[in-house]
């Protein structure tokens, strides 16, 4: 796939698909940049909060796992917004009556209050964009992603929610 850096055409066109993609991932940048500001300015959450509140208004989550799965992201992500929108109020967590293991995580009324008026999530607006793509365009673009990240030398580890604070570091107890 890098052998294609052979030749001057190859060239030319390889840096015209740079910045194409580069343009695509300044955009997105771009928008979740803006997005943030307008959440945080208006509702004073953080744009992952509000991705997960508005997950949970279409419907409470039976599990952290479930809720993760429908914001596609890590489970130990999900988790620290959870906690800090519990924290404000705005989310609660019980254990399921049918199995104590499992939480059930749903609005507050605090938390549907929050929610009247807010804007849309750039991440509902990208994955819904990804749903409009096929099974096949959708496993390539991860693919390619995947790709790219791993050969720019970043770490694929589970990375904290879109624009929220990454999770203070635990100390070990030895």
């Amino acid at each position: 796939m890098f052998d294609t850096l052979a030749s001057n055409t190859t060239i030319v066109s390889s840096s015209d698909d740079t910045s194409r993609a580069m343009n695509a991932i300044r955009s997105v940048v771009r928008a979740l940049r803006l997005n943030t500001r307008s959440i945080e300015g208006k509702l004073g959450i953080s744009l992952a909060q509000l991705f997960v509140l508005q997950q949970l208004a279409e419907k409470p989550a039976d599990s952290l796992n479930e809720l993760a799965e429908r914001t596609a992201t890590h489970q130990s992500s999900v988790s620290v917004v959870v906690r800090r929108l519990v924290d404000r109020g705005f989310v609660t967590r019980v254990a399921s009556r049918s199995d104590r293991r499992r939480v059930q995580i749903t609005l507050t009324p605090d938390g549907e209050t929050l929610l009247r008026g807010a804007p849309p999530t750039v991440q509902s607006d990208l994955m819904n964009g990804m749903s409009r793509m096929t099974p096949q365009q959708q496993a390539t673009l991860a693919e390619l992603l995947e790709l790219w990240v791993l050969a720019s030398g970043i770490d694929l580890a589970a990375a904290p929610m879109m624009f929220e604070d990454e999770p203070p570091a635990r100390v070990g107890s030895g």
